[in-house]
């Protein structure tokens, strides 16, 4: 047996299990790469599910997206003016939920009443087709998180208020905030005045 022999297994052998280990990592990179992000598949899953408000996620200076297309128009102005201001700060508003169809929302209440048990309980965070914000175009949800709290620190001097306590992703606008500040936020919808028309 040649005495260099083992040394150059040894050698192999490494060499075998660094090439190994490199293919079996580079195998999980492209295949990670090629899988849908979680954001795209819920994007995927809310698209498939009608075009209630087209696709989530619309930046708030997007066109033609119907989530921001059927927003009241002095709403959307608000928006963009405060998305143009953000974006100086680093901060993008994403606005996750805009307008929504009846029909969209009362599917979201029903979610909402299979999630928390029962009416009562999802009425503090879905609202029904007639009395809900978003259905007639007056509501926005924003994020992420740091767009949200950015809108929350900024929102008066655009009129875009904070309207509940529990949602810090909700806005509507309050064109007197510019002058008065934002009213306090509702502990949550369910003591929210307009929420009891139904």
């Amino acid at each position: 047996m040649n005495p260099s022999e083992p040394a150059t297994r040894r050698l192999r052998s490494t060499a075998l299990a660094a090439l190994a280990i490199v293919s079996a990592a580079s195998i999980g990179v492209l295949m990670h790469q090629s899988l849908p992000s979680p954001s795209s598949v819920l994007r995927s899953i809310d698209i498939l599910g009608g075009d209630h408000q087209g696709p989530p996620g619309a930046r708030a200076l997007d066109e033609g997206n119907p989530s921001l297309a059927n927003l009241d128009p002095d709403l959307l102005r608000a928006l963009r003016a405060a998305a143009t201001d953000a974006a100086d700060d680093g901060i993008e508003l994403v606005v996750n939920s805009g307008w929504r169809s009846a029909e969209y929302q009362e599917q979201l209440l029903r979610d909402a009443v299979s999630k928390y048990g029962s009416e009562t309980a999802a009425a503090r965070w879905v609202a029904t087709p007639a009395t809900s914000a978003h259905v007639t175009g007056d509501a926005v949800d924003i994020g992420p998180t740091a767009a949200a709290t950015w809108l929350s620190e900024h929102g008066a001097g655009y009129g875009l208020c904070q309207i509940y306590a529990n949602e810090p992703w909700h806005f509507e606008l309050r064109p007197e905030a510019d002058v008065r500040g934002c009213p306090r936020p509702y502990a949550d919808p369910t003591h929210d005045p307009r929420r009891q028309q139904q």
